[in-house]
């Protein structure tokens, strides 16, 4: 039997025993969400805003923060909701819009010395390009949303989980552990995202507050973060940013391919929110929260335990080469 052989089989026996492992467990045990407050941020579309809504059915009460509290995506939510959701202005890349939502939470607690159950992480950006194409500004305002705009938030809100041993709950990604090509920007986000979660599970352990990620795979078409137009304005907006030596050692044709599978990639991810949704409700209530929740397609599990258990030339001549 030669090695590939032996690699599939292993492969197999190895989702075998996940699937196993999850049917043992059963379904999980549930808290009761009533009673519960939550702040989310990134709800004017997206996840947080599928979320928020879901949260809001079950009983929670919920804090939704959106970047323009005026707009149809808040409008939207605060008109098929309940009272007990507040939309809250909120963008997470300043400190005063932080203070300022810290500030209206406290007010609107149902009952302040329950605290917040949770806080969910959820608002980000995205973009695309090689190293050399994209500036260092497109690295930090990446990043001042997906890293510190999430470190900010919990930092503010966290006194507020730990009096209430609650939870808190981060989106990453899929390829915050696999990084591929094109995505450095992105990537370098989510990965130093990973890192801090780590960190903030640990320490909060004493305190009785879980801490969970949320790592999903391919959903970029249920979220409509990216589109043909959007890629393509990005696109055209790196290339004349970039450097002329840049542009001429690349070539246009080179970039355009590159523009067009970013197109591609966009278009045949999973169109469902659901399983992830369902995984930020998990993380929120069950009993017993993972560390890590994975709204993958088989595809993505697979290749999320290539790339991080196994030999890294293994899963780069799979996967990247």
């Amino acid at each position: 039997m030669g090695i590939v052989a032996l690699f599939v089989w292993f492969v197999v026996l190895v989702t075998a025993g996940g699937l196993f492992i999850a049917y043992v467990r059963g379904e999980p045990i549930r808290l009761e969400p009533r009673n519960k407050a939550v702040l989310i941020t990134g709800c004017d579309t997206g996840f947080g805003h599928a979320l928020a809504a879901t949260l809001d059915d079950i009983g929670f009460n919920v804090f939704a923060g959106c970047l323009d509290s005026r707009g149809d995506g808040a409008r939207k939510l605060q008109e098929g909701a309940s009272s007990r959701l507040l939309v809250v202005q909120m963008d997470v890349s300043k400190d005063e819009g932080v203070q300022a939502a810290l500030a209206t939470v406290k007010q609107n607690l149902p009952e302040p010395k329950r605290g917040l159950w949770g806080i969910v992480n959820n608002a980000g950006l995205s973009t695309f390009g090689e190293v050399e194409w994209c500036n260092i500004d497109v690295y930090e305002r990446t990043a001042q949303v997906n890293l510190f705009g999430s470190i900010r938030v919990t930092k503010a809100f966290l006194p507020l989980v730990r009096r209430a041993k609650g939870r808190v709950v981060t989106i990453t990604s899929g390829i915050a552990r696999q990084a591929i090509p094109s995505r450095s920007v992105y990537v370098t986000s989510k990965y130093a995202m990973e890192g801090f979660c780590q960190c903030l599970r640990y320490e909060m352990k004493r305190w009785g507050v879980h801490v969970s990620i949320i790592e999903p795979g391919n959903f970029v078409a249920a979220t409509g973060i990216f589109t043909k137009e959007n890629i393509q304005r990005i696109g055209d907006k790196m290339w004349e940013a970039m450097p002329e030596e840049v542009r001429q050692d690349y070539g246009r044709d080179d970039f355009d391919k590159k523009v067009a599978t970013m197109a591609y990639y966009s278009n045949i991810g999973t169109r469902d929110k659901t399983p992830v949704i369902d995984s930020f409700v998990g993380a929120l209530l069950d009993k017993y929260p993972k560390i890590r929740y994975e709204p993958k397609d088989w595809y993505w599990h697979m290749r999320t335990f290539i790339m991080t258990h196994l030999p890294a030339v293994i899963g780069d001549n799979i996967y990247i080469y």
